[in-house]
């Protein structure tokens, strides 16, 4: 899935031996860095060739007037999209006047090491120049996790076999409103064909300059957003380091900034340069008291001093790696790719401080810098069994964006709350409602990772002081998009029509089965948690009454629905349909389909795929693994079977559920097939959009799959238990989780699990329906007699052989036909000629 040749493996290092531009979109994800807050994509401090020379801060971005062929009442209105910040990245270099370009340099040396426990991305080359000088530059680029608005960039050149002139010059870019042109006309790149998972671009300029100067070594810009009115500074300063002779001058301009060094190197002394950049953004405050924010914070770092901040690095990632590293042993390459999962995590959501967990961290533009439900699901899970402080900020980001749910909901006829499918604002930016806003489940899923968090780590003071309105508003929704039917018998049944669930190739449905599950679970946790706060903290639960309004009766009318709620089932298949009609439709014969046709989002209309049994990702399986504890053993097996050969994994939300329900039910070597997909989805390029940036929500599945895939971890009821399903290539497995504020190390072995408990209260838990209980600080192993059942190879399309629906229909799958002709079909020739058809 990677080329070790170019890329070595190492456990705690990412390292590229060559340099070329041919996959530089790829590269400049895979060596980006961030903390949540601010991402500088992996570009080359030249700052040259390049697939996107991005800089993004986590809910920096513009709006726009979606413009829909045809108006409906309830479109979304607005757009949202990421805006590049200016590009602080360049530091270029020049030697005898002749500038370093990688596509025409001779280097004779490189190397690119992006440090999972430093937290620094190194390059280190050797440059011979046409001249014949031997040119030595060492670069080092770090964004800091403890001090939020800051990143250091330093370059140290040494010419190590002649006197030469020496040029640095350092820059800051406004990309956005010129690529590489500095203002003017933005020149937007052509986009090879038809991609919707890509950011919007602007022909407008969209960052309208403010204050800008320069103060000896220190360069400012600043910026308000056109039609956001969001404002954003930038300020660098430098630290100059040699002991030869030196000429500084300086340039500033509304989109540019160049402090430029001038050396006259002696061979083998060294000149260094060292930039600290800090940025600060805000909603709506002016843009030059964010430049005075700035200044503050780089006085601030450079009284502590450079190194300071390097060692604080690794400080930080000491303990985060203490708390969250995942340990694969005797499998270098998959702990490599792990450990790069997990550190993509931190740097998407470490410092988001409130804001969302986009897409794509800020790490790229793909997916416009908007928040999905991906989050809730994928993310969260890890944040709040490692770290869950951040589990926290990134569950009040929900909490700040009711009001906007609130209106939303209204919008639609319902009562409530509805969050976006897609925002950054808090405002829907989906433009396509069969597959965005028709997402109700966005309200569960919400809901369920809030009850994850406040059962883990019980911090029981977050849900009543913020998190119910999250709950009774979610699960007010759910009784009035929902409805009941009278199913004789004095047997009322709880339905809920016109919805879409995860799997986006099958669109608005009547009783979505993912959708109905998680319904359900946020009907009885908003009552249960209202019923709980009223006994437990009376003055909360009054506080809540008065906010929301609640009526007492409404607890119950939610428990009455839940308890209602149709769970699609199939007697003559012994599956749960993915919704009321889904069996109904043909099915796609993957297994014949042509690789040239995948993703079938870009190659096929949703109507027709919409016609089909054909996923985008898991939807059922999903639902058997977040509602387990409501399926039954048989019942997984059977519904996993069913729907695997019908998914595509078109979407990387998908093999690492798969891979979860899979180590469960028994197909263990198609778990870990599973589970390799997913942990090289962007080291391998493997979906061919890793330049876009990271995948993050497959990240943080990367880590499910590894603890509640093949460590069985469960919490339902919020009961911690372990059933483990170890691959039988694997001696060990070993993990973290962070339970009720107790650290739990748990060691995975082919005979026994280990745990080990840190500081704290004791923790129950149990393996395998055996109860048990660890105190502070004492260890536990418990034997293990197997690692559950195993079934050979993989589910398949043949399954479907001469299987008959409730009525009788026979069940077939084929592939969609591409005509060159139109077909006429007649009583006296009702096949179609074969030889008018293009295969699909």
């Amino acid at each position: 899935m990677i080329d070790r040749d170019r890329f070595p493996v190492d456990p705690w290092r990412l390292i590229e031996t060559s340099y070329t531009l041919e996959d530089a979109g790829v590269t400049e994800t895979l060596f980006a860095v961030g903390n949540g807050y601010v991402g500088l994509r992996g570009n080359h401090p030249e700052g040259r060739q390049a697939h996107e020379q991005g800089t993004f801060i986590n809910g920096f971005h513009e709006t726009f007037q979606i413009r829909h062929a045809e108006e409906a009442y309830g479109f979304a209105e607005v757009g949202q999209t990421i805006v590049n910040a200016p590009d602080a990245k360049v530091m270029r270099v020049y030697v005898d006047d002749e500038p370093l370009s990688l596509d025409v340099a001779d280097i004779r040396e490189y190397e690119r090491v992006l440090d999972l426990r430093e937290g620094v991305l190194r390059r280190r080359i050797l440059w011979v120049t046409p001249s014949g000088k031997e040119v030595r530059i060492d670069f080092d680029r770090m964004v800091s996790f403890q001090e939020k608005h800051v990143a250091i960039m330093r370059v140290e050149v040494t010419v190590l076999n002649a006197d030469a002139p020496v040029t640095i010059s350092s820059q800051i870019i406004n990309r956005q409103d010129g690529e590489n042109v500095y203002g003017g006309t933005p020149t937007a790149p052509k986009r090879a064909g038809f991609d919707p998972r890509k950011a919007e671009r602007f022909q407008e300029r969209v960052l309208q300059p403010q204050e800008y100067w320069q103060d000896g070594l220190r360069s400012a810009l600043s910026y308000r957003v056109t039609e956001s009115g969001m404002t954003l500074a930038v300020v660098a300063d430098h630290v100059l380091e040699t002991e030869n002779e030196v000429s500084k001058r300086g340039l500033v301009e509304p989109d540019i900034a160049k402090n430029v060094f001038r050396v006259q190197a002696k061979a083998g002394v060294p000149v260094r340069v060292t930039k600290l950049v800090s940025y600060h953004t805000s909603r709506g405050v002016p843009a030059r008291e964010l430049v005075d924010r700035c200044r503050r914070t780089l006085d601030r770092v450079l009284t502590e001093g450079v190194e300071a901040q390097f060692v604080r690095q690794r400080s930080w990632l000491d303990e985060f790696w203490a708390r969250s590293d995942v340990r694969i042993a005797g499998h270098d390459s998959l702990q490599q790719a792990t450990r790069w999962c997990l550190f993509q995590l931190a740097q998407a959501a470490a410092r988001a401080d409130g804001q969302g967990v986009p897409a794509k961290g800020v790490t790229g533009s793909g997916y416009s810098g908007h928040y999905f439900w991906d989050t809730e699901i994928y993310v969260l899970p890890f944040l709040t069994y490692t770290t869950p402080l951040w589990a926290r900020n990134a569950l009040r980001m929900r909490v700040l964006m009711l009001p906007a749910a609130r209106r939303r909901a209204v919008q639609l006829n319902e009562a409530g709350a509805l969050f976006p499918w897609r925002t950054i604002s808090g405002e829907e930016a989906s433009a396509y409602y069969a597959a965005g806003t028709a997402q109700y489940h966005i309200n569960a899923d919400v809901s369920f990772a809030l009850a994850k968090y406040v059962r883990s780590s019980g911090d029981v003071e977050f849900l009543h002081r913020e998190g119910i309105d999250v709950a009774v508003e979610t699960a007010r929704l759910w009784t009035t998009l929902g409805f009941w039917r009278d199913e004789g018998d004095q047997h009322e049944v709880f339905h809920i029509h016109g919805v879409t669930g995860p799997d986006e190739y099958t669109t608005v449905v009547n009783d979505n089965l993912f959708t109905n599950v998680m319904a359900r679970f946020n009907l009885r946790f908003a009552a249960r948690t209202v019923r709980e706060m009223s006994e437990a903290d009376p003055e909360a639960y009054r506080r809540m009454v008065d906010r929301l309004a609640l009526d007492p009766g409404e607890p119950e009318a939610w428990t009455r629905a839940a308890e209602a709620m149709h769970i699609p089932y199939s007697p003559a298949l012994g599956i749960h349909p993915q919704d009321a009609v889904f069996l109904e439709r043909e099915v796609w014969d993957l297994e014949n389909t042509p690789p040239d046709r995948r993703p079938l989002l870009l190659h096929f209309h949703p109507l027709v795929i919409y016609r089909y049994q054909v996923l985008k990702q898991a939807d059922v399986v999903l639902a058997l693994f977040l509602q387990g504890n409501h399926f039954s053993p048989e019942e997984k097996l059977a519904d996993f079977e069913y729907y695997d050969p019908l998914t595509t994994g078109d979407s990387t939300l998908s093999a690492v559920v798969q891979s979860i329900l899979a180590a469960e039910v028994g197909y263990q070597d198609l778990a870990l097939e599973y589970f390799e997909q997913s942990a090289f989805v962007d080291l391998g390029d493997l979906h061919h959009n890793a330049a876009d940036g990271v995948h993050v929500a497959s990240a943080g599945g990367v880590w499910t799959a590894l603890v509640s895939g093949f460590g069985g971890m469960r919490d339902h009821f919020g009961e911690l238990s372990f059933d483990p399903r170890l691959p039988s290539t694997w001696d060990e497995l070993a993990f973290v989780v962070h339970w009720q504020g107790t650290q739990l190390d748990v060691s995975i072995m082919r005979d026994r699990m280990r745990f080990a408990a840190g500081e704290g209260e004791p923790v129950a838990f149990s393996v395998r329906g055996a109860a048990y209980v660890i105190g502070a600080g004492e260890e536990l192993v418990v034997p293990l007699s197997d690692q559950g059942p195993v079934i050979p190879g993989k589910p398949s399309l043949r399954q479907f052989a001469d299987v008959r629906l409730e009525d009788g229909t026979l069940l077939s799958a084929s592939v969609p036909a591409v005509t060159t002709s139109i077909p006429i079909i007649t009583a006296a020739n009702p096949v179609i000629d074969v030889a008018q058809e293009k295969p699909a």
